[in-house]
């Protein structure tokens, strides 16, 4: 039985498959059908623990992987074989009776790459185990069915440029999915297939190195590699994968700046100012970034004094700007070399170098049309003050550097002499007094004069312009020029070309002020004073100049009557001094004449008046009183009782004629009330009430119901602005129509035949008038009409009286009789 066990292993796979089987000690109870006690007995195994089947095999029926066969199997068919675990019945099948074991599909090893299974032999009829259960594995058997991948691909690397042979770029790594512990399925070599001889890959670890030394970027800046995996250890029928590598030189500077010409030339206008942009320079540096940033330098000094060179923004151009103002007149041409150098040195590429380069720069420079120039920069006259109109001040000078033959016209800016106090000479700029100066009023005159040029001549040089005439109207007006000929293109009026410069006049003092003193004194003495004593320092004030700095001299009253001693203190200041016989008390304060006078050339003298009263001391030296003001004193009342005093006068008055006006308001109200007679107030006649829709102005109850009217007795009407001749009794009025209509007709015609009414009808006008009304206008002026009915008869307007004694002579048909 052993024998065939191996003879089964060897034709399934060899002795290298075969597994120990498991051989455990059971106690069987009842088996064979003998009961009693349980027999313990050591059982040899009845399979194996590994089979293989190979991946992707396929064939037209089940492949027979394996057999299961137990010793209690005599060949009676009593046995059956089950097969339980992973792919059983579906994958796996086996023969219940045989225990063969088939494979029923192509299995993959990548997908699954073993399968778990456990064999069991139990007896047919009854299904009781025959043997324990056994677990084995079956091992799919790999087969070199997948290329290599590389699943980074594709790749990016950058390496600088010039870097040694053997420079590490980037590691490639492929991947394959076969069994590496099974053959050489998995085992990878590496090779370029594109890229050589640039590049190298190691065909074990697949890492790229650079092939060959000194590549330049500049020459070529990216390679594209292509590299391949292939299994089976390289050999043929292995499979492969290829995948590419982008290699990006990185750039470093190994290239020093070149100017592309040895000589620049630039012009430039004298009349550019500093920092004016003469040109660019540019040295080319075929490296990149940093590697081609560059600084420019002046070399030579006389270039270096005019000029100066920067490098703009980028780090790539060399800016040549003016340093200083340029004068064609003076020098015409500049001529210097210019250095660009690297900023930044790779030390390992100094053999490259040197990483600078050197041009030359000629500079020209272009004469331009310049205004005049004045000799100098600011002019500094003086003139003595008082001068006669037109005494010379001092001369201003200008040339045109262009053509000094050209002539310049002077001028003084209005605004800058707004009192005309200077005049200038157009063609020679002397300055003159033009009206008398005062040094105390102003000591400084800051002019601007103006200096234009009228016309300039050019050599052959510089072209021709014709001469120019100009007719000058007035010292201050502008010249109007006139060209006698010129060529086109030629400018014909250059009046634009003008320059200022300020003057500054200084006016010189002379002795013209007398002295006079520096406030107006006004002081006081006590009664008490004993002689000598000092009653005020007085002090003087010269507005000269020269008076300043000399000493002023003072001069009190003399004489034994005197009653004040002036003592002159030498430094501009005198001493008002109490005489040895006091001055007698008064009422009227003292006036001291003090004379005063300079030591100018001529020598100025005034007299000021110091006024000194004589007062009432305490005994601690403090004012009592003082003359002037001894009524006021006496009384005892201050300047604040006075003034308290006047306010409440004023408050009493102010009361007075307040209730004087209000009676007189109150009193003419009254009589306005009781002259004015209502029967005049015509002017109601044009107001308007709301009409029917106004229901709170009236009770129209009491208009529909009204009592009955009695007709009108025969004959003319009474008045009441006249007695009447009779009185006529009123009866009651029947019941008036339901309608509104023939109400208010009824009432107007009432109205105007009652003479016991006033001569207007408002409540007629208030209550049935406005928007809405159906009815017209209720006016008592067109009663008459309105009213439907017949006029009454007509009243002779003599018997309305006095009053209407005009109306009468108007409207009536005979003259009324003189009253």
């Amino acid at each position: 039985m052993w024998g065939l066990v191996r003879l089964l292993l060897a034709w399934l796979g060899g002795w290298g498959c075969m597994g120990r089987l498991a051989a455990p000690a059971r106690a069987w109870a009842g088996s064979r059908g003998h009961p009693g006690p349980a027999l313990l007995r050591t059982r040899r195994s009845w399979v194996w623990n590994q089979f293989f089947v190979i991946e992707e095999y396929a064939g037209p029926e089940p492949v027979l992987i394996g057999k299961l066969h137990s010793d209690v199997d005599r060949g009676e068919g009593r046995t059956k074989y089950l097969l339980t675990g992973e792919g059983a019945g579906t994958v796996f099948v086996i023969d219940e009776a045989t225990g063969n074991i088939h494979v029923t599909k192509s299995l993959d090893r990548e997908e699954k790459a073993q399968y778990v299974l456990l064999a069991q032999a139990v007896d047919r009829a009854s299904n009781r185990p025959l043997e324990p259960p056994s677990e084995f594995i079956i091992k799919v058997q790999d087969i070199n069915d997948n290329p290599p991948i590389f699943p980074l691909g594709p790749y990016h690397a950058t390496v600088p440029e010039m870097s040694n042979v053997g420079t590490s770029v980037i590691q490639v790594t492929a991947h394959d999915a076969d069994d590496p512990s099974y053959g050489n399925s998995a085992k990878l070599v590496y090779t370029v297939l594109d890229g050589l001889p640039f590049f190298s890959v190691d065909p074990q670890t697949g890492v790229v190195r650079t092939a060959i030394p000194n590549m330049d970027r500049e020459t070529q800046e990216e390679f594209l590699v292509v590299i391949q995996a292939k299994d089976m250890g390289g050999h043929m029928g292995g499979l492969s994968g290829s995948t590419t590598v982008t290699v990006t030189l990185s750039d470093v500077n190994d290239n020093p700046p070149k100017f592309p010409q040895s000589l620049y030339q630039f012009s430039v206008v004298e009349t550019a100012g500093p920092g004016t942009l003469v040109g660019r320079l540019r040295a080319q540096d075929p490296d990149l970034g940093d590697n081609a940033l560059m600084a420019y330098s002046i070399l030579d000094g006389e270039g270096s004094e005019a000029f100066s060179i920067s490098t703009d923004s980028q780090g790539r151009d060399g800016l040549l700007t003016v340093r200083k103002p340029l004068d064609f007149e003076s020098r015409r041409s500049y001529a210097f070399r210019v250095e660009a150098t690297n900023t930044l040195i790779d030390p390992a590429y100094l053999r490259r170098g040197p990483f600078k380069d050197v041009a030359s720069v000629r500079v020209v420079v272009q004469d331009a049309p310049e205004p005049p120039a004045f000799t100098q920069a600011a002019y500094h006259l003086t003139v003595p003050e008082n001068k006669a109109p037109g005494t010379l001040v001092g001369q201003i000078s200008a040339a045109d550097l262009d053509s000094p033959a050209s002539p310049i016209r002077y001028s003084i800016l209005p605004h800058s002499d707004p009192e005309r106090c200077f005049s200038i000479q157009p063609e020679e700029g002397t300055i003159h007094t033009a009206a008398p100066l005062d040094r105390e009023a102003r000591v400084w005159h800051n002019l601007t004069v103006l200096a234009t040029e009228l016309g300039w001549s050019w050599g052959p040089e510089r072209g021709w312009v014709p001469p120019l005439v100009a007719k000058w109207s007035t010292p201050a007006a502008p010249p109007q020029i006139s060209p006698v000929g010129s060529p086109v293109g030629i400018p014909q009026d250059s009046s634009a070309q003008a320059s200022r410069v300020q003057v500054t006049i200084q006016t010189l003092d002379e002795n013209d002020n007398a002295p006079q003193l520096a406030e107006p004194y006004d002081t006081f003495v006590c009664d008490s004073a004993a002689p000598g004593q000092l009653i005020q320092v007085i002090r003087a004030l010269d507005r000269d100049e020269v008076g300043n700095s000399s000493h002023v001299s003072f001069q009190g009253p003399l004489g034994p009557d005197a009653n004040f001693t002036v003592r002159d203190n030498r430094d501009g200041s005198a001493s008002l001094l109490l005489p040895s016989r006091p001055a007698p008390p008064r009422q009227a304060p003292y006036l001291v004449p003090i004379e005063l006078w300079d030591w100018g050339q001529p020598a100025l003298s005034s007299t000021a008046t110091v006024t000194v009263s004589v007062c009432r001391c305490q005994p601690d030296g403090s004012v009592a009183s003082c003359w002037p003001e001894a009524h006021l004193s006496a009384a005892g009342l201050s300047t604040g009782a006075l003034l308290a005093i006047i306010t409440c006068v004023g408050a009493l008055l102010a009361l007075v004629v307040l209730f004087v006006a209000l009676r007189r308001q109150k009193q003419e109200a009254l009589m306005v009330l009781e002259e004015e007679d209502v029967r005049e107030n015509i002017i109601t006649y044009d107001d308007e009430g709301g009409g029917e829709e106004d229901t709170e102005a009236f009770d129209i109850t009491a208009l529909q119901n009204p009592d009955g009217a009695a007709p009108q007795a025969p004959g003319p009407p009474a008045r009441r602005d006249v007695l009447p001749r009779a009185r006529v009794s009123r009866q009651p009025r029947p019941p008036g129509p339901a309608d509104v209509a023939q109400l208010l007709a009824l009432r107007l015609r009432e109205a105007d035949e009652d003479p016991s009414v006033p001569p207007y009808d408002s409540v007629q006008v208030y209550g049935y008038e406005g928007r809405g009304s159906s009815c017209g206008s209720l006016s008592s002026l067109g009663s008459g009409s309105e009213a439907g009915g017949v006029p009454g008869p007509a009243e002779p307007l003599d018997d309305w009286g006095p009053l209407f004694r005009t109306l009468a002579e108007l409207y009536g048909a005979k003259e009324p009789p003189a009253p």
